[in-house]
């Protein structure tokens, strides 16, 4: 081929390669993943089944706050008239360790909160409607199990498979101006690159505008404040944000479960 080319006129050859050029512009582009939006007739068929809108809610908790809010955000959407499925987000540091930390083991809720492993990803993820992010704070972003999490997602990106399913986030942290907003926000990230709509809960919960006692939780979502030690535990306000960020959540999704039919 390329002696053809340097035996020929000047004009035939920019004629060849041009040719040639646009032959591996199409190679190229046909190469490229092709998003899937989740309308294969096996998804269509599970959509179909449902008679109302599944919530997942997805958490990481050493300590229990997280999984006290989780388990109040759960009472919200089943208040909004939605399926609710909870789960742990798989625990990446030994049991001694945990032990070491004065942790609970994922073990002792693993009947009621199953433990989310990588092989049960991509179809908890995908049948569900709308997911909710639970995770503690590590220096004001998402905690390294859940981050571990969305790394592996990968294939459900390449898929384009969370493509427009509504998601919020909620949080803890050990103090006040512990890094609540900016784990939020840097969790955004993780929807955007999905394709992910973030629901924030803004102020329509009156609690988050109440200023006569220490709470966590603001607009991007229901938060509580752990304590340097983890003593303090989810106080009544913030499980009151929680159960409002659950049904907030459950009205949202409803609302595009009914507008898909």
């Amino acid at each position: 081929y390329l002696n053809l080319t340097l035996s020929i006129s000047l004009s035939d050859s920019l004629s060849l390669s041009l040719s040639l050029s646009l032959h591996l512009l199409v190679v190229r582009i046909d190469s490229l993943p092709r998003p899937s939006v989740s309308n294969t007739m096996a998804d269509e068929a599970k959509q179909a089944e449902k008679t109302k809108p599944l919530i997942v809610i997805v958490y990481h908790s050493i300590w229990g706050h997280i999984r006290t809010l989780a388990e109040e955000i759960e009472k919200g959407v089943k208040e909004a008239g939605c399926d609710v499925a909870v789960y742990q987000v798989q625990e990446t540091l030994p049991d001694e360790v945990i032990k070491k930390m004065y942790g609970k083991s994922q073990s002792e809720y693993a009947d009621k909160h199953p433990i989310l492993t990588r092989d049960k990803l991509a179809d908890v993820l995908t049948n569900a409607d709308g997911i909710l992010f639970g995770t503690g704070t590590r220096f004001g972003m998402m905690s390294a199990q859940t981050k571990s999490l969305f790394d592996n997602t990968g294939g459900l990106w390449m898929k384009g498979a969370l493509i427009g399913k509504p998601a919020g986030i909620f949080f803890s942290t050990g103090c006040q101006n512990g890094g609540q907003e900016t784990t939020a926000l840097t969790a955004v990230t993780q929807l955007t690159h999905h394709g992910m709509m973030f629901v924030p809960i803004g102020y329509g919960c009156a609690d988050l505008k109440n200023n006569e006692e220490v709470h966590g939780g603001g607009p991007y979502g229901a938060g509580t404040i752990a304590g340097p030690n983890g003593e303090r535990q989810p106080s009544d306000l913030e499980k009151r944000i929680a159960q409002y960020q659950g049904k907030y959540m459950g009205g949202v999704v409803t609302k595009l479960f009914k507008g898909s039919k």
